[in-house]
């Protein structure tokens, strides 16, 4: 009820990045009437909503109602991910409810570790750092995770880093750009690249929600031999798990999130057009 009520606030009243929201959903469903776009605009605003007051929750949340409501439904199979003494990087996208993502560090075998990108305003940096590692779990700021992962590897320590993959790099270290819902814009490669260097196995989280507060999620092998992959492929099956999703439950995805702002942008110098 409280969410619900957040929700006409937001929505009616403040009418938080609404501009943006139809604009991208514009972009990206073009064939979808505007009756179509305004009920997934106004269901994503509900479930964002849901996902504040679950963010807000995590301050207080207990582990056993955390792994309830964030159930791993193929955990024997991630286990099996885990025994084979190699370090895993599960790619994430901006999805369902993210900011319970460290419910798997409480059902891992090895230790997960998130990787974050810290935030401008300090003070809701120091939240969202307390949020996220509550139970203890290890966080990564992002421009530290190369550095740290290395030193992991080198110190024979096996762990599970979970990475949201579907950001927007600056426009000078946009490298590659191919097709995100039917959008060429540039990509982050990131995930891509410390999978290979460091030969990794690569998982994609997927999320399902059940019904508000409750979420369903499902380790997807992308990768066990990362090392052997051809360039551009492991970020490219990311992508394609992601859009399914997203075409599937729009309603799901962060639509306030400038994902396509680089669209129009001219490529730097040397960039790969897929």
């Amino acid at each position: 009820m409280f969410s619900t009520c957040i929700y006409l606030l937001v929505y009616y009243v403040i009418r938080y990045r609404r501009k943006t929201v139809i604009e991208n959903l514009n972009l990206v469903f073009p064939e979808k009437s505007e009756k179509e776009i305004q009920h997934i605009s106004k269901s994503f605003y509900k479930h964002m909503c849901d996902m504040f007051l679950e963010m807000t929750r995590s301050l207080s949340i207990s582990k056993e109602e955390l792994i309830k409501r964030y159930k791993v439904v193929n955990l024997d199979e991630f286990h099996e991910f885990e025994k084979k003494n190699k370090s895993i990087i599960t790619l994430m996208g901006h999805y369902g409810s993210f900011e319970w993502s460290n419910a798997v560090d409480l059902v891992s075998l090895n230790p997960c570790v998130g990787i974050y990108k810290q935030i401008e305003n300090k003070y809701f940096d120091r939240l969202a750092h307390r949020i996220r590692g509550r139970f203890n779990s290890r966080l990564i700021p992002s421009h530290k995770v190369a550095r740290q992962i290395i030193k992991d590897k080198q110190e024979g320590t096996v762990c599970g880093y979970g990475m949201i993959s579907d950001q927007s790099p600056k426009i000078g270290n946009a490298k590659y750009w191919t097709d995100f819902m039917g959008v060429k814009v540039p990509i982050f490669l990131g995930g891509e690249f410390l999978a290979q260097r460091l030969d990794v196995i690569v998982l994609y989280l997927h999320v399902e929600k059940v019904k508000r507060g409750h979420y369903e999620v499902k380790f997807i092998p992308i990768s066990e031999n990362s090392k052997e992959e051809e360039k551009f492929y492991i970020i490219k099956k990311y992508l394609e798990l992601l859009e399914n999703q997203i075409r599937q439950k729009p309603q799901y995805y962060l639509w306030t999130h400038k994902r396509w702002k680089h669209r129009n942008a001219t490529p730097p110098e040397g960039a790969i057009i897929d």
